[in-house]
């Protein structure tokens, strides 16, 4: 299987276990989190121009880069976008306006120069593609999408995930969609609605995370498991004060410390 093939639970037991035990897991982990005992002082999307939170750019940052964060390693991809926002000559990547009217070959050169996009011209076309989609729809500005959907999460979900899907690239896919909404809501002004909307984003360590804690058993099939993991933290947590995306962070700190602290 996929994760004994990496080797990530050499030495580990993994064993199924009922609903009330992995809630208090998971307040424990909160705990830790909030203790600082995770690590995660420094989150990849710190990495950031810190610009006034309410800005079209600030929330062009936050959204762009993160169609691209697909297996790969966050703090890189996001020191990436730092460098390129803060460069003269590749800040035009983050207005879309600009990015529609630039030609394929300089606009592949701005998202190489500082590595945001690792895969030159899959990548390129992926921002490009968003970009248009802004400018056509949402007169170049994201935060026009947040407010014709009354920024409520259930409709922004069923916009960016149903209705213009492809136009979306990899934004609109299941983990990254959910967890991009997170980080808008953190980094940004936002005042997004149905917070229980959000899913975990059921990453490669949030997958980790879940099976050693017993919330699933392994599977050969990858794709399969991030559906599997999200709709059973939705169950798990259906009826107590978290909702699933509250824990994502604790879960990712505490797999990519290879589960230590014990809980």
């Amino acid at each position: 299987m996929l994760y004994k093939q990496l080797n990530l639970f050499e030495g580990s037991n993994p064993v199924k276990k009922t609903s009330l035990e992995i809630i208090s897991a998971v307040r424990k982990l909160r705990e830790y989190h909030a203790l600082g005992l995770l690590g995660g002082e420094k989150m990849p999307e710190d990495a950031n121009p810190g610009l006034d939170k309410s800005s079209k750019d600030n929330f062009h940052y936050f959204t762009l880069p993160m169609a691209l964060n697909y297996q790969r390693n966050s703090y890189k991809l996001w020191e990436g976008a730092l460098t390129t926002y803060e460069d003269p000559e590749t800040h035009f990547v983050f207005i879309p306006e600009q990015v529609v009217v630039t030609s394929e070959e300089k606009l592949r050169a701005a998202l190489v120069k500082h590595k945001v996009a690792l895969q030159p011209n899959r990548h390129t076309n992926i921002w490009r593609t968003i970009s248009e989609t802004l400018v056509k729809y949402y007169q170049g500005d994201v935060r026009n999408l947040f407010t014709a959907n009354d920024n409520n999460i259930d409709l922004i979900l069923k916009e960016v995930q149903i209705n213009r899907k492809k136009e979306f690239p990899y934004l609109s896919g299941q983990k990254i969609a959910n967890y991009w909404l997170y980080v808008i809501s953190q980094y940004t002004n936002s005042k997004l609605k149905n917070k229980n909307c959000l899913s975990i984003a059921p990453d490669t360590h949030v997958i980790q995370a879940s099976i050693m804690l017993g919330v699933i058993e392994e599977s050969d099939d990858h794709n399969a498991i991030r559906s599997k993991v999200a709709i059973a933290w939705q169950e798990i947590l259906s009826g107590t004060e978290l909702c699933p995306i509250d824990i994502h962070t604790p879960l990712w700190l505490w797999s990519r410390r290879n589960f230590q602290p014990d809980i």
